[in-house]
Formats: structure tokens, C-alpha cells, sequence
């Protein structure tokens, strides 16, 4: 690794320029990382606190780690079971444990500030009685120790807060190819962010391009990027989201997608139609899962109806963005 010219180290590990870029210095892509450094002047090194041999083993590292992660297997979640702790108030809940299986939708719901927040935050920790509810998390009925223990994948868990923001200097296509290029052979790339982007635009109901700098997407674009994103760049085979029902997105196309993918999705949302879309959803109250619904006939027809009417109210809402005029009928 330290004696081939980085120029043909690049075409093997497609993520080395961001590892090189850190340093602040111009690369001879001719010559080896070796090679590159005896060029260097001795303040390169005293600014790193580093020596020459340290800066070459931290080289040979991160490429082997790097690499690992390129061709680490992923191993599929079966299932995450939730045990029962207990609420704010310190009353135990009392439901029988939950067990949410890969390509299950799970609704969280119930009043601001009840706690769905929090289950999702057990989750995401694989909690074993070490956070505020004491509730535990299995995953594949193994515990968190057992899990990493045994070589287990520790990536496993994806997340989509309600509050995300940008801060990179990036577009879209670089942004995309920065992720793809962490888990995907170089023939695979250009495809597969040509894929997560498609997907990204039809979600959001608002074009934007390759070229858009990430940080001028509006909060629907955003999540539909991570959404498509999730679905279809991202390893982890567990998906929280924190609410997107303001996103402006489709809903129904994004959760068939995490669905469609063998991913095990848990959605904490005051949205009625996302609610009713989830076959099983779990209510909280102060704090404590206080009860577990699963979706009856008489809510997938209300399902059907709310359906209906957003459709209506997604076209009255395209039609103004166009500059169109509405009238009554436009809803009729």
C-alpha cells in the first residue's frame, strides 16, 4: 500500500481522496504515499505531532479498515424485541414483549411530549435497563453485549430525526457518491446514485438536480434524499424516523419502499394517514407504552378515505406551486 502510486491506489479504494484531502497538502498521484512524504518538509510532521513511520501506519490502517468496512457482509435483522420497563411516573408497563420482524411497519404515537421520542432512542441504544424507562432491546433476540460479542454488524440502526439540517459543502451527486463509494464496488456507483436520486425526486414532489448543493433543499427534499437514501444506499438493516408528515413527501411510496426492502421501520407520528398505514401501531402515554393496536377493517376503510382525500389536497397543493388558479371544484 505505501509503495504503489496513489493514482492507482484511488482505483481500488474510490474513498482514499477523502482521507488525503485532510491534509492540506498537493498530492503527486504518480508517486506513492511513501514517496509523497519524503517531500514533505519536517513541519508537516511537527504539526502533527506525528513522525514519518506513525503517518504511514496510520495510512495502512485506515485503508484496511476502510476496505473491511467495503467488504464487511451484512447480515440481516430477523427481528428487535422490545421487554417492558416502566413510565415517568415510575409505574411499570405491563404489555406482553413486542417483537417487530424485517419488512414490518410500526407507528409510534400519542400526545407531544408522551415519549415517543424516547422509545426510539431505546431502540437506537438497544437498551439493556441503562436508559430512563429501563426498558431492554433485543436484537435478534440477542442483548446489546451478546450482539457485539458474537461480530456482529455494529452499524445496524438508521435514523431521521425531525430536526435535519445540512452542513456540508456538497450537491446531491457528491453527497450520494461520498456514501456509495463507503459500502459499493467502483462498477456499482454511478447506477446506484442514479437510482437513490430518481427515487429522491419522485418522493419529494419537488425537482432538483444532481448539482443542487445539499443545503439549499427545502426540509421535504431533504427527507426524501435520506429516505431513498436509507432504502437503498444504506446497510442498516433498522430504520427510526422522527416524524416527516411536514416533509411535504409521499408517504405512501416512501414507507412501501423501506418496506419493500427488508428493513424494519419504526415511525414516531402525529400523522393520521401514516398511523393507519402501519398494520401495528404502539401508544404511549407519560411515558409508558400503554397500549399495542393492531389495524382492524374499519380502519383500513378510513385508511382508504384519508387516502383519498390527501391525494385531493397533494393535487391542490401541486396546482398552487404551478401558479394555477383553484376554485371550489378543484376538490370536487
Amino acid at each position: 500500500m505505501l509503495t504503489i502510486p496513489l493514482l492507482k491506489l484511488e482505483k481500488e479504494y474510490p474513498y482514499l481522496p477523502y482521507y488525503l484531502d485532510d491534509f492540506e497538502v498537493e498530492w503527486n498521484k504518480e508517486k506513492s504515499f511513501s514517496e509523497n512524504l519524503l517531500d514533505l518538509p519536517e513541519s508537516f510532521f511537527e504539526q502533527r505531532k506525528m513522525s514519518r513511520k506513525e503517518v504511514e501506519e496510520d495510512f495502512e490502517i485506515y485503508l484496511r479498515n476502510a476496505s473491511a468496512c467495503l467488504s464487511e457482509e451484512v447480515r440481516n435483522v430477523g427481528s428487535i424485541t422490545i421487554i417492558p420497563g416502566r413510565g415517568k411516573d415510575g409505574t411499570k408497563e405491563s404489555f406482553v414483549p413486542i417483537t417487530i420482524r424485517k419488512g414490518e411497519m410500526i407507528a409510534i404515537v400519542g400526545e407531544t411530549g408522551s415519549g415517543k421520542s424516547r422509545l426510539l432512542e431505546d431502540i437506537e441504544w438497544q437498551a439493556q435497563e441503562d436508559t430512563p424507562t429501563l426498558r431492554t432491546i433485543l436484537i435478534d433476540g440477542k442483548s446489546k453485549d451478546e450482539w457485539l460479542r458474537n461480530g456482529e454488524r455494529r452499524r445496524s440502526i438508521a435514523q431521521l430525526s425531525q430536526n435535519m439540517n445540512f452542513v456540508l459543502d456538497m450537491n446531491v451527486e457528491e453527497f450520494l457518491r461520498m456514501h456509495a463509494e463507503c459500502f459499493l464496488q467502483k462498477d456499482e456507483i454511478s447506477e446506484k446514485i442514479r437510482k437513490v436520486y430518481d427515487v429522491a425526486v419522485s418522493l419529494a414532489g419537488e425537482p432538483f438536480s444532481p448539482d443542487t448543493a445539499v443545503t439549499a433543499l427545502s426540509g421535504g427534499q431533504s427527507r426524501a434524499l435520506m429516505i431513498a437514501d436509507c432504502a437503498f444506499l444504506s446497510r442498516a438493516p433498522i430504520v427510526l424516523i422522527d416524524e416527516i408528515e411536514n416533509a411535504g413527501i409521499d408517504r405512501r411510496k416512501a414507507m412501501d419502499l423501506l418496506t419493500g426492502n427488508d428493513k424494519i421501520v419504526l415511525i414516531a407520528t402525529h400523522d393520521p394517514i401514516l398511523s393507519l398505514m402501519a398494520p401495528k401501531r404502539i401508544v404511549i402515554r407519560n411515558g409508558r407504552i400503554d397500549k399495542i393496536l393492531h389495524r382492524n377493517e374499519k380502519e383500513e376503510a378510513v385508511l382508504l378515505l384519508a387516502e383519498k382525500k390527501d391525494q385531493e389536497l397533494m393535487r391542490l397543493r401541486n396546482m398552487i406551486r404551478r401558479g394555477e388558479r383553484v376554485s371550489i371544484t378543484t376538490l370536487e
